[in-house]
């Protein structure tokens, strides 16, 4: 029986229980989420289905931008901040959410308790899309993110959903002093 393995109870208990496990203590050396409330001003964001508009968003430091995230494309999308090698690593937990059927065209499935066969320990996020610098945006649908931005650097903006970034979905976002 699949609740006999004690490595698939494991599994089940991690999954039912992620919220718990979510890595609340994650820094990012570039700032951290805020409330929108916390706002000092909103930049739109139009999601196309292989772009973004703007292609480019300047940011002094110890701003907080609420970023209004509005997919007019035919496919999901995501918004995530972070430079080249972060981006790098999130395609690839992407790429594992797609192939276990998971990230869809179009959006996210729900977990589903019937887990025999999947490997979710090898995935940081256990079947997650929960990072705080990170928002999948459905067709058709809007979203926001709030974050401030605490040192000059050089960002990018980018889709990761498997060959978006590839593609060219991925914008500049240079904060200043």
């Amino acid at each position: 029986m699949f609740l006999r393995n004690p490595l698939a109870v494991a599994a089940c208990l991690l999954a039912l229980s992620s919220s718990v496990w979510a890595d609340p203590a994650h820094t990012y050396d570039f700032g951290q989420p805020a409330p929108a409330a916390k706002a000092s001003r909103s930049i739109e964001v139009v999601m196309g289905d292989m772009s973004f508009d703007p292609k480019a968003i300047d940011i002094k430091a110890g701003e907080t931008i609420r970023f209004v995230l509005v997919n007019k494309g035919q496919l999901l999308h995501e918004f995530n901040l972070g430079d080249a090698a972060m981006h790098a690593k999130h395609q690839q937990e992407m790429l594992q959410m797609q192939q276990s059927g998971m990230l869809t065209p179009t959006g996210m499935k729900e977990m589903s308790h019937d887990m025999a066969g999947m490997d979710h320990a090898s995935m940081g996020h256990v079947m997650k899309h929960d990072d705080p610098n990170s928002v999948l945006v459905e067709p058709g649908k809007t979203a926001e993110l709030t974050w401030t931005f605490s040192k000059a650097t050089s960002l990018e903006f980018a889709c990761n959903i498997p060959g978006h970034y590839q593609a060219g979905m991925v914008g500049k976002l240079t904060v200043s002093q």
